[in-house]
């Protein structure tokens, strides 16, 4: 086995990438953990154009199972467009006018009220209000009704309101993600909250669980699984836990990627010899092979309008970075900076490239520019893995290691603001960021 081929998840035993075979032994020779659940976001950098924002401590919520206004601002602050100016010991709430004048002393911008209330039905009436305090405006609040369980998920939607209003773009804060851990001899499934809390397990298995892909609609994961003792694609319903078989043919089944309507998925198959890009049913069905090729194709992704696949192949010698039309022909290569680069993730809005390049052994996280051709590192880190874009296409979740232990990331496209998502314990990677969430 070769040291320089790229990946093509087969079975743990002959994958070729350096990085992921070190990952993978390092799964296999993991001591038992307990379960990762929660996570400790930690935002790092300063951008260069943040608004400055005041999160005023929302009335009732000491005695709130969960502090509202402290979520809302570290999912503003983690964004990279927001920096807080500190509000302790304000005492306001929605129906407060605030006094702007105070507010713009402290320079900030923009100021959000709010109040948490426990009825007698034991559900929370939560109510917030968004002031420019530049201009004295109201921006306007919302009122919510919810369970304890769903605190979180309106604190979120708060910040989507602010994120908004003062950008003028959907925020991305009431999405999921997906990532994969192994505990012990388990390796689980999650899905959680943007900021990696929230936790909950969608699949457990004794065997490997990698690749997860959000379907558009955000109901369903496509994963790989080897309980058949081989790589095999499932089509996983979040909701109901139920699933279906997709492709289980002769060789390796893998890397599965949702077209953006929904209906297919690309896939890497070795049925025919060699691992080669197919597109296949959602549901299933006989694939149809994209073209034909002497090297190893694999780690597909649909581009946002959905007339593209991007991959990685050997073609060249080396693992570079193509992309070729949904209905095969010939490829065209997308990647000439470095001898060494995978892992491909296409932004929404099909403006940005995220791929991992190896530099000098280590592999790190890259972003390119696709109308100008120009990239940039943007990490510091030695061991990124799996990019995946918000569906904003405003920052990146990605696996990478920290002081020896496996983290999941989040940064801006420029690299100026991360946010670490650090379980207390266990090993953490295949980041999956979903899409928006339906309103």
């Amino acid at each position: 086995m070769t040291t320089d081929r790229i990946p093509t998840h087969p079975s743990p035993a002959a994958l070729p990438h350096p990085l992921r075979r070190h990952m993978l032994a390092a799964l296999i020779s993991t001591p038992a953990l307990p379960a990762l659940a929660q996570f400790r976001v930690e935002v790092t950098g300063v951008g260069l154009t943040q608004l400055p924002i005041a999160i005023a401590p929302f009335r009732g919520e000491a005695q709130s199972p969960q502090k509202i206004s402290a979520i809302v601002q570290a999912d503003l602050e983690r964004s990279g467009q927001f920096r807080a100016v500190d509000a302790s010991g304000a005492v306001l709430d929605e129906t407060a006018r605030p006094d702007v004048a105070l507010w713009r002393q402290k320079s900030a911008d923009s100021l959000a009220t709010g109040s948490v209330t426990r009825l007698a039905d034991g559900r929370f009436d939560v109510r917030f209000r968004l002031w420019d305090v530049v201009k004295g405006q109201d921006l306007g609040g919302q009122s919510f009704v919810v369970t304890q369980g769903d605190l979180r998920l309106v604190s979120h939607r708060i910040a989507d309101f602010i994120y908004e209003k003062l950008t003028g773009e959907r925020g991305i804060f009431s999405t999921r993600i997906a990532y994969v851990t192994k505990t012990g001899s388990r390796y689980s499934l999650w899905v959680a909250d943007a900021d990696g809390e929230n936790a909950q397990s969608a699949l457990s298995s004794p065997e490997p669980i990698i690749s997860p892909a959000w379907s558009p609609n955000g109901g369903q994961l496509a994963y790989v699984s080897f309980e058949s003792r081989k790589p095999v694609v499932y089509v996983h319903d979040v909701a109901s836990g139920r699933r279906r078989l997709i492709a289980n043919f002769r060789g390796s089944n893998s890397a599965p990627a949702w077209a953006p309507d929904g209906r297919s998925l690309a896939v890497t198959l070795s049925r025919d010899g060699g691992s080669q890009l197919y597109t296949i049913d959602a549901n299933g069905g006989e694939p149809r092979r994209l073209m034909q090729s002497a090297g190893i194709d694999t780690e597909p992704m649909f581009s946002g309008d959905g007339r593209s696949i991007y991959f990685v192949s050997d073609r060249g010698g080396a693992p570079q970075i193509y992309k070729v039309s949904t209905s095969g022909g010939n490829a065209e290569r997308v990647t000439f900076t470095g001898s060494y680069n995978i892992s491909p993730s296409v932004s929404p809005d099909g403006r940005w490239l995220a791929y991992i390049s190896r530099v000098g052994g280590a592999f790190k996280l890259h972003v390119m520019d696709l109308s100008a051709g120009t990239v940039n590192a943007v990490t510091d880190t030695t061991a990124d893995e799996n990019p995946s874009f918000a569906p904003n296409s405003r920052l990146i979740v990605y696996a990478t290691q920290q002081q020896g232990r496996e983290a999941l990331m989040t940064t801006t496209l420029d690299g100026k603001i991360k946010a670490r998502l650090a379980g207390q314990a266990g090993d953490i990677r295949e980041p999956d960021w979903g899409p928006f969430q339906k309103q």
